[in-house]
């Protein structure tokens, strides 16, 4: 019972840090998820966070990775002055 109360506080403080990282200046989208992976150790909840996160990031870097580079025309011959 003890880990699990140690768990939370540790993993609360880290998740709220990052929250305070959204609005100062800091790598908040790295602090939030460290914070929920120290609290689903323990807790289903943040497990299930956690992982809906992890298939949100997917999603976004895999459209991202699946995009096509923008068609450029190919160079035109020398320009007369």
């Amino acid at each position: 019972m003890i880990r699990k109360v140690v768990i939370f506080v540790i993993g609360s403080t880290v998740v709220l840090f990052g929250v305070a990282l959204l609005v100062l200046p800091g790598p908040a989208f790295i602090v939030i998820p460290a914070g929920l992976a120290i609290l689903a150790t323990e807790f289903l909840w943040a497990r299930k966070i956690l992982h809906g996160m992890k298939n949100q990031a997917s999603r976004v870097a895999g459209s991202f990775w699946k995009r096509k580079p923008p068609e450029t025309e190919p160079p035109h011959g020398k320009s007369e002055s």
